[in-house]
């Protein structure tokens, strides 16, 4: 019986993994600073929702702007969508640490393979307050999930 926990403890292990994130300018010093990024579930699974984490932290309030969410897939951008920042959270967002939740349901019929995701948050004047891109991996519905 430890030995089925153990399995079943493995095989649910993958579904919340952190992400490496890397910035889009390194030499840029971003008002905020993206500490973290969580997907659950990692792989995505088409058809089923998608929740993207985002841990950061800023040195100012934050009181309006925009969230740009570009997808590529094999170098060719697949997706763009641009969000208010206060539809995505409660404004003004306080000085110090926060967590930007996005979820959402891709196409069953999306194919599975490594994506990449550009996150750009702006101001209400277009400065670009923090921007990050990391990959994410599209499964097999049908074969990870439906049974």
């Amino acid at each position: 019986m430890g030995s089925l926990r153990v399995l079943a403890f493995s095989l649910l292990l993958p579904l919340v993994c952190a992400t490496h994130i890397k910035y889009c300018d390194n030499s840029e010093d971003y008002v905020v600073k993206v500490s973290d990024v969580k997907i659950s579930p990692d792989p995505v699974v088409p058809g089923k929702p998608t929740t993207f984490d985002i841990s950061a932290s800023t040195g100012q309030n934050l009181s309006n702007g925009k969230v740009v969410i570009r997808v590529t897939f094999f170098g060719i951008q697949v997706h763009t969508e641009t969000h208010d920042l206060c539809e995505e959270m409660s404004c003004p967002i306080a000085a110090g640490k926060f967590v930007l939740s996005h979820t959402q349901s891709l196409p069953v019929f999306t194919p599975p393979g490594l994506y990449t995701l550009r996150i750009t948050m702006e101001d209400d004047l277009n400065q670009q307050l923090t921007c990050i891109s990391f990959n994410f991996r599209i499964g097999f519905g049908s074969l990870a999930f439906n049974s």
